[in-house]
């Protein structure tokens, strides 16, 4: 692969596959350095399964709302504000405290932790995780992905030409699988526009 691939990445920390997609991206990086370059964007499943209504906004409710995953996200923009180095950092952690570890992911104690591992600045991370004005920034990629490309789950990769795929992948490929099928992956989503959809079919269980 010649050329520098850059597209987003739609995700949530509550999903397995994409924290798959998180170590499949770190492993490309491992392979291919600087030729793949991916922005993760917020895209919180508790607004896609939000039974409110359509005017009901996860990033709009008051800072003693019960949220599962809102606070991770905060993190997340908190740790960006300090630069994209320290958002990857925080952003691997987190996905690992959750999905290696066994961690809540909702709690802000984790959310702390990752921040913490990643050799963030405390005191800034902790005033920006107590600004709700930075939620904003969640609401704008969510309403972006879902409003402009149809984004419904996550991981969901877009491609600046518009090429777009929801993708399920466990576990993730590493070394030079993980660059081969990222090839046939973007030559599909990106390069291919008349591929609507490809689905697995399920074998039946067999009674016994």
């Amino acid at each position: 692969m010649d050329e520098k691939i850059s597209f987003d990445v739609y995700y949530d920390y509550a999903c397995p596959y994409a924290h798959g997609a998180s170590v499949w991206l770190r492993n490309l990086k491992k392979e291919l350095g600087d030729k793949v370059e991916a922005h993760w964007r917020y895209f919180p499943l508790e607004q896609v399964n939000a039974d409110e209504g359509p005017d009901w906004k996860l990033w709009e409710q008051p800072a003693n709302y019960k949220s599962r995953g809102r606070v991770a996200f905060h993190g997340a923009i908190a740790a960006r504000h300090q630069g994209e180095e320290a958002f990857e950092r925080f952003h691997y952690t987190l996905f690992d405290l959750k999905h290696v570890e066994g961690k809540d992911h909702g709690r802000r104690e984790t959310v702390l932790e990752a921040a913490e591992k990643a050799g963030l600045d405390l005191e800034q991370f902790q005033r920006d995780l107590d600004d709700p004005s930075l939620l904003t920034e969640m609401g704008e990629d969510y309403e972006f992905g879902h409003g402009e490309f149809g984004v419904f789950g996550v991981p969901t990769f877009v491609f600046p030409n518009g090429g777009s795929a929801y993708i399920k992948m466990l576990p993730a490929p590493d070394g030079q699988e993980a660059v081969d099928v990222f090839d046939d992956f973007v030559h599909t989503v990106r390069d291919r526009p008349f591929i609507g959809e490809i689905k697995r079919p399920r074998k039946p269980e067999k009674a016994s």
